[in-house]
């Protein structure tokens, strides 16, 4: 690609799994199936977690964080790549394609913190019971939460902007969605500051907040060994499977995606991971959190029973 032919961009066409028709029209299908479970499971969480006094607590708390993020993250892509599933023409603006990257990548940003915020509360929980309401009080876990998002934001922007004042050589990008590292291929001039920003990045949204959820869950593990009784044990570690389970869906494909070599193209199997870490998972949240959870089933029943425009079951 010419370094000097510097393209005034107006718009840019999504052409990931274009060449794949038959692909598109069986994943149309699938993300609208997913994305209507997201958007129901996710709402619920979010709504008996204000609703219902008895979940008034800070795992509840970051839970209706989460699952809004979720309603949000997957909000800000699912149905632009819906139209461009069925449409001859998979453009999007460059504001469109500007917006959708800030938003897209700050949520997925917000998500790694908030799940390592989620390790801490429940490190506490478990390993220091007795002062649990005191330290992880009202006043901390709005402070906690805000930062989240916050921090995610500033990275998501610092990211964005840098990429999007950088002359484009083109404006197709082989991705489903405008992905930072897609965009960065069309950049013309050297994209080295782009790249330790992004490092940077990577290791405070993805390594350490890990390396914390890791730490986090060797004392949690060793508290529950020394509890005498098996169903002490079994309730300790009943508390924390749903969100370990969470951390290893969403950190194993989102470590591959973005930690991997970054001189590799972008190829089809990039796409399937990146809807595996922002459709999948995020479905997946409320089942998980909710299968096993009585509380939350409990929650759910009070509500749609209270409720007189909401069917009974």
């Amino acid at each position: 690609m010419d370094k000097g032919n510097y393209t005034a961009i107006t718009e840019f066409f999504l052409v990931g799994l274009s060449h794949y028709p038959g692909l598109q029209i069986t994943l149309y299908v699938l993300c609208f199936l997913m994305y209507l479970v997201i958007l129901l499971g996710n709402s619920i969480l979010t709504i008996i977690s204000i609703l219902d006094p008895h979940l008034h607590t800070p795992m509840y708390f970051f839970l209706g964080n989460l699952s809004f993020l979720d309603i949000c993250y997957t909000s800000s892509f699912i149905p632009k790549i819906l139209i461009n599933f069925t449409s001859e023409r998979k453009s999007i603006s460059f504001i469109g394609c500007t917006l959708q990257m800030v938003i897209s990548l700050g949520l997925g940003c917000t998500e790694c913190i908030l799940l390592a915020v989620m390790a801490y509360d429940r490190y506490v929980a478990i390993c220091n019971p007795l002062r649990y309401t005191i330290i992880m009080n009202k006043g901390l876990c709005s402070q906690m939460a805000a930062w989240t998002w916050i921090a995610g934001f500033l990275l998501s922007l610092v990211q964005t902007v840098l990429a999007m004042i950088k002359p484009f050589c083109g404006n197709i990008i082989d991705h489903i969605t405008c992905e930072i590292l897609a965009l960065l291929k069309l950049i013309c001039v050297d994209i080295s500051l782009n790249v330790f920003i992004m490092t940077i990045a990577s290791i405070i949204i993805l390594i350490t907040p890990l390396m914390l959820i890791f730490i986090s869950y060797i004392f949690i593990l060793a508290t529950i060994l020394r509890i005498n009784s098996s169903e002490g044990r079994k309730k300790a570690f009943s508390t924390c499977s749903a969100h370990l389970t969470v951390v290893i869906l969403f950190y194993g494909s989102a470590l591959f995606m973005y930690m991997k070599p970054k001189s590799k193209d972008t190829k089809t199997s990039d796409e399937i991971i990146v809807l595996s870490y922002g459709v999948v998972t995020p479905m997946l949240n409320p089942i998980i959190y909710s299968l096993r959870n009585k509380e939350v089933k409990g929650a759910v029943k009070k509500v749609l029973f209270r409720n007189p425009f909401l069917p009974k079951i």
